[in-house]
């Protein structure tokens, strides 16, 4: 499936563009204002202490900051931040690597924390709790265990899904903070900030046409404006106003709400293929040749936030607002979905 214009992941073309928008401290960070207010106290503590901070869980959906954060503690400290992710770190050895190399109170960035192995994991327990490195030599009987210190360091752990960390790694984190979807209001100044770093000229009705549309993501939001910035290019005076915004973004199959084709897709099939559902995750995905886990990390937050979808325990539900917003009619009552019969020789 090719790449959505609004998804909240990076594309391949982007970092470049990322790093010269990204804030680099608290106070050029917009929104999340709890988060903000929290980090700077016990930045300021540590830095007064000249200790390492405390190790930062940072969870919620793509493209809120949780990179960009990592990047300002790591400014704010002083100290250097070494970046990977769970699926990059294979083997207990390629953690072990890591973690030697860091200098003290040095900030370690693992994005996609979830998807580390069992193995690895088991690594990181002393790492975090006692700054040591277990280390085993040798296999069988003759096995011996050796322990090496490691210099204080901070680990700052992101992840889209915190159910599936596991306990005792959640409950090594010494602080745990959940990024929100923004604010309209929010969005909109992160384009006005945006728009004067890339030198676009554009009004505030034109921002806030594409603040509306933006997903309450800063990634989303700035993809946006970079392509409404070439249509203004090549099609306007080269100023962003209400006009170009709405027209660039029509031809993007952008909608007023931040909907695209996808999302449209996935509504309508819950509506049109199983009668507004309930209709299971798996069932959902092979009617519209997607993954389930895509579905449940990127297309359903931001319909659930909306109010177009509600997740239950038959399954998910398309609600009388993703009705209204497809221009069809809510039925008055929803036909009753008969459970599967038992197989044959069951003693249910």
């Amino acid at each position: 499936m090719p790449e959505r214009i609004i998804s909240t992941k990076s594309g391949a073309d982007e970092p470049k563009l990322d790093i010269s928008l990204r804030p680099r401290r608290l106070e050029e960070f917009i929104g999340q204002g709890k988060i903000k207010d929290n980090l700077a106290v016990t930045i300021a503590a540590a830095c007064a202490r000249k200790e390492s901070l405390d190790h930062v869980l940072l969870y919620g959906p793509p493209g809120l900051g949780k990179t960009t954060l990592a990047y300002i503690i790591a400014h704010a400290m002083e100290v250097n931040i070494r970046i990977t992710s769970g699926p990059a770190i294979e083997r207990p050895g390629d953690l072990a690597a890591i973690l030697t190399a860091l200098q003290p109170h040095d900030v370690l960035f693992i994005d996609e924390i979830h998807r580390l192995g069992r193995t690895v994991e088991e690594i990181l327990y002393p790492a975090m709790e006692d700054f040591a490195l277990d280390i085993v030599i040798g296999k069988g009987p003759g096995a011996k265990s050796l322990r090496l210190k490691l210099p204080p360091f901070t680990l700052i752990g992101a992840t889209t899904r915190y159910a599936m960390l596991s306990s005792p790694l959640r409950d090594r984190f010494g602080a745990v903070y959940r990024l929100n979807f923004y604010t309209d209001g929010d969005i909109e100044a992160v384009l006005k900030r945006s728009a004067s770093i890339l030198g676009v000229e554009a009004s505030s009705d034109g921002l806030k046409e594409i603040a509306c549309r933006a997903r309450g993501t800063p990634r989303v939001a700035n993809r946006l404006l970079k392509r409404v910035r070439d249509y203004a290019q090549v099609r306007g005076r080269g100023i962003i106003d209400r006009d170009i915004a709405v027209t660039a973004l029509g031809r993007l199959e952008v909608d007023a709400a931040g909907l695209d084709n996808i999302d449209h897709q996935l509504l309508e099939a819950i509506i049109e293929k199983f009668s507004g559902g309930p209709v299971g995750l798996e069932t959902l995905a092979a009617a519209i040749s997607e993954d389930a886990d895509t579905i449940m990390d990127i297309y359903e937050p931001y319909l659930m936030q909306l109010g177009f979808l509600e997740r239950t325990p038959r399954g998910r539900v398309a609600t009388p607002r993703a009705y209204d917003h497809l221009n069809l009619k809510y039925p008055k009552s929803r036909p009753t979905l008969e459970p599967e019969p038992p197989p044959q020789g069951s003693l249910l």
